[in-house]
């Protein structure tokens, strides 16, 4: 290596390795010509079928029956419905081709030939009598491996004006496969009531919005108004808008996208979750998830199993749902072979639009840096999806994030208290210790009692959405950037009222989980009030302070100012 500008001189550049190792013959048959180099070795067409298909099946079928297997030796047999997520990308297109031909192809085909010979009267005596012996093709082995299976396709045009809805293209390609039934969605129904009872939750019994302007992303009662809930698209723009980095909003439309398919799967009684993540994406995602923060839950990226939260009230409702395995069978094929598939069989991917601001993004980056590393060294990109499995955090995890629904790390707020840096001065509030002229009694958010009750008083402490949340989501919301806020991007130039952001809505599932942990927690107390509760052995009493009290018991350790 040289320490030369790459730009200009060519030859500083470390040299590629040839494109095959030895020669053009298949390696797989040591026959025909190879038609496609695969990390240097050189495949023909009839064998690199099979090659996928064993790829494909060798990531997914090990995690099929409710207890993983290791190497498959019994059938299949999952616990519950597929759900298959599709962007219209050139992965979902081939995970769904891939999926349709290893276990529906066969039996669509035999349904028809069935179905003409009785339409026909051709059918006899002796394959009836084959029929019942249930053998050979008709061995149980061979039935169904999962129930129902589903396709669904979240429409994101609404988060970005200008975008053109695919809704339709989406439908019509998906046609040709028989045995899936087409679920469509939008990316605003993560903002959507009605959506959410649909899919078992709870009606919610207020509304809630952040202060996104602090860090303490305060919560407060969202106004009846067209930014939330009567609205759900606005308030979907509101959410995106408000974003302070062209970063977030990947980051953010990624983890809103993720929360409606999981959700569906759980509703639809869906044992597993197919991804059409690549060998490709999924480096992508793993290398530009850690720089986000991401770090801690980095082994989900490629394979988890994902807990529904019961919010559906009744115990009959809870059994019935299912924990939802995520798989992403394309993880040990790149993306190269996909378009290789998706040309062979032409397929017919619908593509997604990306929005403006796109390319400012880490994400854009990482994948701009991953594509030119596989495009020179192939082999790296599988190593960084090797070396990433092997990763694990140190320690435990301290529940799960309200918003993402991921492990979140703990004490991860008091760590980034030490490490942070803090400027009050231009932050257009004060700071949530002390108190101002713009945090007065009339404008302070505060909480609300979901028990309907008349303990709320002015008086009463803020309550926060940062300790609900994992590091990584806390810092989608509240990084900054010295290139301003993303918003302007997404509102044709146009700036974002700051009331807007001390009011952002925010998805029903984080409503009804800050909901829930309201309804858990003690009544909360007016000012002078005591309240006593034992901990670890030890006898803690809480009294409630006013302002002048506070800074009475403190004031000997205050600055003069």
């Amino acid at each position: 290596m040289s320490c030369e500008n790459p730009a200009t001189d060519k030859d500083a550049l470390m040299t590629p390795r040839t494109k095959f190792d030895k020669s053009r013959i298949c390696v797989k048959c040591k026959l025909n010509l190879g038609n496609i180099i695969i990390r240097h070795a050189v495949y023909c067409k009839e064998c690199f079928f099979p090659l996928i298909s064993a790829r494909f099946r060798k990531s997914l079928e090990p995690s099929v029956n409710p207890i993983p297997d290791g190497p498959r030796k019994k059938g299949l047999k999952a616990a519950g419905n597929l759900l298959l997520g599709f962007s219209g990308g050139l992965g979902s297109t081939v995970l769904i081709d891939l999926v349709w031909r290893s276990y529906f192809e066969r039996m669509e085909a035999e349904a028809q030939e069935e179905e003409k010979r009785n339409k026909h009267g051709e059918r006899g005596e002796e394959e009836k009598e084959k029929k019942e012996q249930r053998g050979g093709k008709d061995h149980p082995r061979k039935a169904k491996v999962w129930k129902k299976t589903m396709v669904c396709y979240i429409e994101t045009c609404g988060a970005f004006p200008g975008m053109k809805d695919r809704t339709e293209q989406t439908r019509s390609v998906l046609d040709r496969y028989k045995s899936f039934e087409f679920m469509p969605l939008r990316l605003e129904d993560a903002f959507d009531e009605s959506w959410w009872v649909s899919v078992g939750g709870r009606p919610k019994a207020g509304h809630l919005g952040i202060d996104i302007t602090n860090e303490e992303l305060f919560l407060s009662p969202s106004p009846s108004s067209t930014t939330t809930p009567n609205n759900p698209l606005t308030a979907l723009r509101t959410y995106i808008s408000s974003l302070p980095t062209q970063t977030a909003i990947p980051s953010a439309v990624h983890t809103l996208t993720r929360l409606l398919l999981l959700h569906t799967a759980a509703a639809q009684g869906c044992s597993h979750l197919l991804l059409g993540t690549s060998l490709t994406s999924l480096s992508v995602s793993l290398i530009a998830g850690i720089s986000q923060g991401g770090g801690f839950s980095v082994r989900e990226e490629a394979q988890e199993e994902w807990v529904p939260i019961r919010r559906s009230g009744g115990e009959e409702k809870a059994k019935e749902q299912l924990n939802v395995r995520i798989i992403r069978p394309l993880r040990e094929v790149g993306i190269k072979e996909c378009a290789i598939w998706a040309w062979w069989m032409e397929l017919k991917v619908v593509g997604r639009e990306r929005y403006a601001g796109g390319r400012q993004g880490i994400g854009a980056l990482t994948r701009d840096f991953i594509m030119g590393l596989e495009r020179d060294y192939p082999s790296t990109v599988s190593t960084i999806a090797r070396t990433c499995a092997k990763l694990a955090p140190k320690e435990g995890s301290d529940g799960v994030c309200i918003l993402c629904e991921r492990p979140a790390q703990h004490g991860v707020q008091e760590w980034k208290s030490r490490i942070s840096i803090r400027s009050y001065k231009d932050a257009g509030v004060s700071p949530p210790h002390l108190a101002s002229s713009s945090r007065s009694a009339t404008s302070a958010p505060i909480l609300p009692s979901f028990s309907q009750t008349n303990h709320t008083t002015s008086s009463q402490i803020t309550d926060s959405l940062t300790p609900y949340l994992c590091y990584a989501c806390h810092t989608t919301l509240t990084s900054r950037s010295s290139r301003g806020t993303a918003g302007s991007s997404l509102t044709n130039g146009k700036s974002i009222n700051e009331s807007d952001k001390e009011n952002v809505p925010l998805p029903v599932w984080v409503t009804a989980g800050i909901r829930d942990k309201s309804d858990s927690k003690r009544m909360p107390m007016g000012d002078g009030e005591e309240d006593e509760e034992q901990i670890e052995g030890e006898r803690w009493r809480t009294t409630r302070m006013d302002e002048g009290a506070m800074k009475g018991v403190i004031g000997e350790f205050l600055l003069d100012e």
